[in-house]
């Protein structure tokens, strides 16, 4: 067996180790991963900029001495910046560009501290809009469970290199569950950390909807990246609570016995697929035998369906400032033709909403994050929910233009309606893969916990990785 197949399935972690050891370097585990990546990603599509000899040459020189010294990286084509490297934003028009970045954004400076090398870009759907990774500009990326179905989005790409074992972890971000979804389709761990524990810097502010971290295929690798890249950033809007030890310290302790709510059904909307159902009431029974107290329950403000015409409000918006900033990389305004039917359908309707509407969507997700977060506060430690409504759609299910362009959209709520509350809410929250259905996919479900309480997430996270192991489950 080669070093490629040999480390294939290893997580971040134990590819360390070995890095560490000096049992195989840098440059041997990088080379494996371009390897795996040639050999595998003609059948997926997730791999869309590649920067294979940049990787070689970090790999063999001074890598930081950091947790993940070594440890091959993909990094999301969405606004991460990384200097000397292309950034697409999934736009065909910067496809046809092909802008090159000046600067590493301040996460991309963390990854690079953590020592991991980085060998391209991941995809995404274009300004990371949709919950599935199709694009104009490049086409499907495709689920390694069965290749006709979604990866999720918008963090697809990452998504189904990283259970392909092409990678063992990767870069994510997620405004409406855009780290979660995928992390559900393919078969991970997704963390969305809590507002504010990742710097966004220094072009994003950290109180908006949007969060960047990482999708992985073990609870003590998103511990041990959260420790290494929650630091605050210069200017930070907003600044998580520091926690009370390292986030790595949580894998494996006890965390007592909680207060549990379950939600196994969507409150304001359709019915669940069954597998959902049964993924998430099998995960509430698991949690029960380890001595937790799960009771059918949720925050009331979920019941009110008007929440959910600000969330679009807000997201229009950002489509629009998405299709204005095409202008510094083109040096031009944008035309339609060169952006996707929905985000520009998105970004004109945006262009309609005054000021005062949309501050007033602005102070509806307020009222509702107070609301919601005032359930944990209540009491409650945790909220269950299956992450997704449906197993992974079929593709192109999704990714439709003809004459109804923001139709994608408007289906695309069935399919997430548990996520997006929580990127207004503020909360951490993840999904684990507990789960797999009659047909061999994935089924995640989600655990949320109090704004800034990622250590007791962490903490339940390991406890069900290790009474309920899933690192052997891999696609075919």
């Amino acid at each position: 067996m080669t070093l490629s197949e040999e480390t294939r399935w290893l997580d971040a972690t134990a590819q360390a180790e070995l890095v560490a050891s000096g049992e195989v370097s840098a440059e041997e585990l990088v080379t494996g991963a371009i390897e795996r990546i040639e050999a595998g990603d003609d059948a997926l599509n997730a791999v869309v900029v590649r920067w294979f000899e940049h990787a070689l040459e970090v790999a063999g020189g001074a890598v930081p001495e950091g947790p993940f010294r070594g440890v091959p990286f993909l990094l999301k084509d969405l606004w991460a910046h990384y200097s000397g490297q292309v950034l697409t934003n999934g736009n065909s028009a910067l496809v046809a560009a092909q802008p090159v970045s000046d600067h590493d954004v301040t996460l991309v400076t963390h990854f690079k501290n953590a020592g991991l090398v980085t060998l391209g870009r991941s995809s995404s759907p274009e300004f990371g809009t949709l919950p599935v990774t199709e694009t104009d500009a490049y086409g499907a990326t495709r689920n390694p469970w069965d290749t006709s179905r979604t990866c999720g989005g918008s963090s697809g790409g990452a998504a189904a290199a990283v259970a392909a074992g092409m990678v063992p972890i990767a870069h994510a971000s997620d405004g409406g569950g855009s780290i979660r979804i995928p992390a559900s389709c393919c078969g991970l761990v997704g963390l969305k950390p809590s507002q504010g524990r990742v710097s966004l810097g220094p072009h994003r502010a950290e109180t908006g909807l949007g969060v960047d971290f990482a999708v992985s295929r073990s609870v003590r690798d998103t511990a041990t990246l959260l420790d290494a890249v929650a630091i605050p950033g210069v200017g930070d809007a907003a600044i998580a609570p520091a926690p009370a030890r390292p986030y790595i310290d949580e894998v494996g302790d006890d965390p007592g016995r909680l207060r549990i709510g379950l939600l196994d059904s969507v409150p304001t909307g359709d019915g669940l697929h069954p597998d959902c159902v049964d993924a998430v009431r099998k995960a509430a029974s698991l949690l029960e035998s380890l001595g937790h107290v799960v009771e059918v329950g949720h925050p009331a403000s979920f019941d009110d369906p008007t929440i959910t015409a600000q969330f679009m409000a807000v997201w229009a918006a950002g489509r629009a400032a998405a299709v204005d900033g095409l202008e510094t990389p083109l040096g031009r305004p944008a035309n339609e033709d060169e952006v996707e039917p929905v985000n520009w359908v998105q970004s004109e309707h945006a262009r309609t909403i005054s000021a005062v509407d949309h501050s007033n969507a602005l102070q509806a997700m307020q009222n509702f994050r107070r609301a919601t977060q005032q359930w944990w506060a209540d009491g409650n430690d945790l909220l269950l929910t299956p992450t997704l409504g449906a197993p992974p759609v079929a593709i192109g299910e999704l990714f439709t233009h003809g004459d109804h362009p923001m139709a994608p959209l408007a289906a695309a709520a069935a399919f997430v309606p548990f996520t997006p509350a929580f990127n207004i809410s503020g909360q951490p929250a993840i999904s684990l893969p507990l789960h797999w259905n009659s047909e061999g996919l994935p089924i995640g479900v989600q655990l949320v916990a109090a704004y800034g309480r990622e250590d007791v997430l962490i903490r339940v996270a390991a406890q069900l990785e290790a009474a309920h192991p899933w690192a052997d489950r891999r696609p075919g």
